[in-house]
């Protein structure tokens, strides 16, 4: 029997994750028995045979992480951040979420072994893009050095490093995943720069206009929300063994051009729904997106069995599967 704790539970990855180990009722070959949510708000799930756990509060203080860790949790989902907009402009916070609250985690990991030993949970860590940045290739390899141009990239670059040594040190046994840019994101705009990706379709699928803020030609790394919800359950079943010292890799995803979601939003709801896109420069989003990478050769998390989207038109169709109520 397993215990799964969701950190960041409320948000949209972590609500889906929290519904699709729901439906699987197992992991890694064991029945889950008990999912802790975890969040700023509490989260809300349906009914269950599965014993839950729904706590609120701010990871980066005193004491919470311990608590959290207080039942032993076999398997720890660590999606809580702030994005990378609000890390920007916000430096302060920026570190005391994305880094001070990982470290009070995976501290409080480690001084539970005192009194647990042999506890090593899964440890899976929702890492980003934003660790690489310029100069980069076209096309990225799984080896290339992280070199990140934002406080975000480089709070999330720091985590990598320290489930890398927590790993070694045999604290956890921890997997981080780069997640692409998840597109198209349902509900209302979030602060994060790469916003815009989801709205551009979101908002005229709904019949609302939408602003553009960079060029047509800028390419990006995308994945469903439905993609990166099965990275993340996928993450908890690989291998060890298979990982050995790299315990960080980039997901699969779809290297696109805006001008492709574009013609991908024509192709599903028409000319009309591209007429309420309208261009209008931002330079300070310009900035961040053009440190940020445009396609990566995944072959080691292929090898590993993570699945991505076929295609740009299919992320699409996936949004108007999931959430057809919010397109007219």
């Amino acid at each position: 029997m397993t215990h799964c704790l969701i950190i960041g539970a409320a948000g949209m990855l972590g609500a889906g994750l929290a519904e699709a180990l729901l439906a699987k009722s197992a992991i890694a070959g064991k029945s889950i028995a008990k999912l802790t949510l975890f969040d700023l708000f509490e989260a809300k799930t349906r009914d269950t045979a599965v014993a839950l756990d729904i706590r609120a509060g701010d990871l980066s203080a005193p004491g919470t992480a311990e608590a959290l860790i207080e039942s032993r949790p076999d398997v720890i989902y660590h999606l809580a951040a702030i994005v990378s907009g609000e890390a920007e402009r916000d430096f302060e916070k920026g570190y005391r979420i994305n880094l001070d609250g990982t470290r009070h985690l995976l501290e409080a990991i480690r001084r539970a072994q005192a009194s647990a030993p042999g506890y090593r949970p899964r440890f899976v860590f929702a890492s980003s893009l934003a660790v690489f940045g310029s100069p980069l290739p076209d096309i990225i390899a799984d080896d290339h050095i992280l070199t990140p141009r934002s406080s975000y990239g480089t709070q999330k670059a720091i985590g990598e490093l320290l489930l890398a040594d927590y790993s070694r040190r045999g604290f956890v046994d921890g997997i981080g995943i780069r997640l692409p840019t998840i597109c198209i994101r349902p509900g209302k705009p979030n602060a994060a720069a790469s916003g815009f990706f989801s709205g551009i379709l979101r908002e005229p699928l709904a019949g609302k206009p939408a602003l553009l803020p960079v060029a047509t030609s800028v390419r990006h790394w995308f994945a469903s929300p439905r993609s990166a919800i099965g990275y993340l359950v996928h993450a908890a079943e690989v291998d060890a063994a298979q990982l050995a010292e790299n315990r960080n890799l980039t997901m699969p995803g779809v290297s696109a051009t805006v001008a492709d979601e574009i013609e991908a939003l024509r192709k599903k709801a028409g000319d009309e729904a591209v007429a309420l896109i309208k261009h209008e420069a931002d330079p300070a989003i310009e900035a961040i997106i053009s440190t940020w990478p445009k396609a990566f050769d995944t072959k080691r998390a292929l090898s590993l069995g993570f699945v991505p989207d076929a295609s740009f038109e299919a992320i699409v169709e996936a949004y108007l599967e999931d959430h057809a109520s919010e397109a007219r």
